[in-house]
């Protein structure tokens, strides 16, 4: 699989985002084609009541099931285990790897 370790950082921070209610969607534009993305961000708090968005991952414009390729067994046999029912990691405020 192509997952680099930014994948796992970035998605750790969507899950607390999300459990923290600090998660945004957002109505944005590809910078080199203009096409629509709508884009899920943590929202981070600033100072003086202002938020800070950073972009974590991109939604699907087209049908999925159309574009995508699932991993094979033996590729998802090599993956971690992944709880999503445990208490997220703790950490400083939110921040991307992009």
């Amino acid at each position: 699989m192509s997952l680099l370790p930014g994948h796992r950082t970035n998605f750790d921070t969507l899950r607390r985002a999300a459990l923290n209610n600090d998660l945004a969607l957002m109505d944005c534009r590809h910078r080199d084609t203009g096409e629509p993305i709508a884009v899920l961000c943590a929202a981070n708090r600033c100072p003086r009541d202002e938020f800070d968005f950073v972009p974590l991952a991109m939604l699907f414009n087209d049908n999925p099931y159309d574009i995508l390729v699932p991993p094979t067994a033996s590729e998802t046999d090599t993956l971690p285990a992944t709880d999503l029912n445990h208490d997220p990691p703790t950490s400083p405020p939110l921040e991307a790897t992009l």
